[in-house]
């Protein structure tokens, strides 16, 4: 199954329902992002020939020339196939890879081809760095963007059952074999030695899952080292030290400072701190009806469910439970 979808900026329509990717370049046509989107919940056996029929419909929904690309992942079915639809710019790749097809009715159409841990769709190639920690999660909705990288989901191994205590035999003990993960156990018994042991298995806590900011346009990022909030962070020094990740955040509005704020952390401690911004950073609880101003270059502790306003930009803090 699908696991994430990461999303360029841009003016474009991207969106994600289940194992399928659409991404459209055509503001001028409703109707067209409507047809296509609504294509999203069809998969399996059959769907070329969906597609095939939608490719006949473009010229007639279109106004004008149009770029579009419909893949739909097979992966619920374990298949690990795809089909897709495309015409223009839009032309969907797998690990890096172009997917060809044959021309139906001035569009490009393919099926049957397999599918790798990526699959992009989008004009041209995916970008050379896609931001690290930055998704969105598109289970089902669109969004603004340029291109739409979705990373397909590994199977997860079936745990190992732990014996219960009761069933070992009395006057024996065990002790973990490994301290990084499962593993055969050192058997230490009364009885003489070159008795047969036994297995047990050793588990280690999972560690707390990474705080996160929630963007009120739907971006998550993942908030596991120090991060440059902005409209151009990169130039930031604590970007080009080294110390902190930047997230650029679109500013159609101009009200954001290249650096406008930084999110620090100490332990399960995060705090954000104002570097200077032009139009200042605000925070407020969840509660909270009105906005704090905050001082520049003073760190302020967040809360999980603080509210943070950097231009017209609204950002959740969500801390996860211990």
């Amino acid at each position: 199954m699908p696991d994430r979808c990461e999303v360029l900026p841009g003016d474009c329509v991207v969106a994600r329902r289940g194992g399928g990717l659409l991404w459209v370049d055509a503001p001028g046509s409703p109707a067209l992002v409507a047809a296509l989107h609504a294509c999203l919940g069809v998969s399996g056996p059959g769907a070329d020939r969906v597609l095939a029929a939608m490719a006949h419909q473009v010229s007639r929904i279109s106004d004008g020339p149009v770029s579009f690309a419909l893949v739909l992942a097979d992966t619920a079915g374990g298949s690990g196939s795809g089909v897709a639809l495309w015409s223009g710019k839009g032309q969907p790749a797998v690990d890096g890879v172009p997917v060809s097809g044959s021309a139906v009715d001035g569009c490009t159409l393919a099926a049957g081809f397999s599918l790798g841990q990526t699959l992009y769709v989008g004009p041209g190639q995916p970008a050379a760095a896609m931001p690290p920690g930055v998704a969105l999660d598109l289970v089902e909705g669109t969004v603004p963007g340029s291109g739409a990288l979705l990373q397909l989901a590994a199977a997860v191994p079936p745990a190992v059952a732990v014996p219960p205590a009761a069933s070992l035999p009395s006057g024996e003990s065990f002790t973990a074999g490994s301290d990084a993960g499962f593993g055969d156990s050192g058997h230490v018994a009364s009885g003489p030695i070159g008795q047969v042991g036994e297995q047990t298995a050793f588990w280690r806590p999972e560690p707390p899952a990474a705080p996160v900011l929630r963007f009120d346009d739907g971006m998550v990022v993942t908030v596991d080292e120090d991060l440059v909030l902005g409209r151009r962070p990169d130039g930031h020094d604590l970007v080009t030290g080294g110390s902190a990740r930047p997230v650029p955040i679109a500013d159609t509005q101009n009200v954001l400072s290249s650096a406008h704020a930084a999110i620090q952390r100490a332990g399960r401690e995060v705090s954000l701190v104002d570097l200077g911004s032009l139009n200042g950073t605000h925070v407020a609880g969840p509660e909270a009806t009105e906005w704090t101003q905050l001082e520049p270059g003073v760190p302020h502790p967040l809360s999980d469910g603080d509210r943070l306003l950097l231009g017209w930009t609204v950002i959740t803090f969500e801390q996860p439970a211990e």
